[in-house]
């Protein structure tokens, strides 16, 4: 914005804000998104004043520097990081980006009608603070919309993380042996949580035996054996014994064609041979019970 225009719009904005504010909430309040339930009255109403007020310190300070740039500079740095957060939250609360973009582009109707008040005398003028104030809103409104995506993709990021950690249950068997059944492809950052999870449950339990079974993953390949490995290596270093559960013959196959080795590592077809293998290992035995 020029300086000038700088001057008037923080004028206007210092002059009329709790004016500003009422009609900026009700203009929000009054919209037929269904998603407007999604916060209180109260928050919006909060919402709004602290964004008023950040516009109306930056306009000033820029005013008062003489400076008409744009928003990336230090003095809009309040601004963009309160729209910054409030876009971030409003995704993680499940609003959509252009819902979000309206709660900036809502304050262009109330604030225009102090402008037209206020400067409506002079057409050519009036138009050309329209303009740069317009300018000014939608690069805010811009702003919430690149902000939001970040907010949405590091909500699914998240959301990815915790259906892996649920996909990969570690489990106690009995006392020093757990067992983590996997189901699915296994990746490198699939993997590395679970090497994560085991060692932290081999920890937390003091087990010596862990049982990985992998019935359930559709293939393995080069990358999943070597990861595979790197899970009993891990294991091994926090003292346990690792066996490998679920080989079944097409996975035998392919381990053989690959000309991978898992000679290291003890292997069994079924879990069920697994506990069978941990029960002996252990002392233990199933017997059947004593009829009497």
């Amino acid at each position: 914005m020029s300086t000038t225009h700088t001057s008037r719009l923080a004028d206007v904005v210092s002059r009329h804000q709790d004016e500003l504010l009422n009609e900026w909430v009700q203009a929000q309040q009054s919209t037929t998104s269904s998603r407007m339930a999604l916060i209180s009255d109260v928050d919006l109403v909060q919402e709004s004043r602290e964004l008023l007020g950040l516009l109306r310190r930056a306009l000033a300070d820029a005013d008062a520097d003489g400076d008409g740039g744009g928003i990336d500079g230090p003095r809009w740095e309040s601004v963009r990081d309160f729209l910054s957060g409030l876009s971030r939250s409003r995704a993680e609360a499940g609003f959509s980006p252009s819902e979000t973009a309206m709660f900036v582009f809502s304050l262009k109707q109330p604030l225009f009608a102090h402008l037209s008040h206020e400067f409506g005398d002079d057409a050519q003028d009036f138009i050309q603070i329209v303009w740069e104030t317009t300018s000014l809103l939608d690069r805010l409104g811009l702003l919430t919309t690149e902000e939001y995506q970040k907010g949405r993709e590091a909500v699914i990021a998240r959301q990815q993380r915790d259906l892996i950690e649920l996909s990969t249950p570690v489990v106690k068997l009995w006392d020093g042996v757990v067992a983590v059944p996997l189901i699915g492809t296994l990746d490198s950052e699939r993997t590395q949580i679970v090497m994560e999870s085991l060692l932290e449950r081999i920890v937390e339990t003091n087990s010596t035996m862990a049982i990985i079974d992998i019935t359930g993953v559709p293939t393995v390949d080069t990358l999943v054996a070597q990861h595979l490995l790197k899970t009993v290596a891990a294991a091994r270093l926090m003292g346990a014994d690792c066996v490998i559960s679920g080989i079944r013959p097409q996975i035998a196959q392919t381990i053989v064609h690959l000309g991978l080795t898992l000679s290291e590592v003890t292997t069994k077809a079924t879990m069920a041979d697994a506990i069978a293998h941990a029960l002996e290992t252990s002392g233990l035995r199933i017997a059947p019970a004593t009829e009497g």
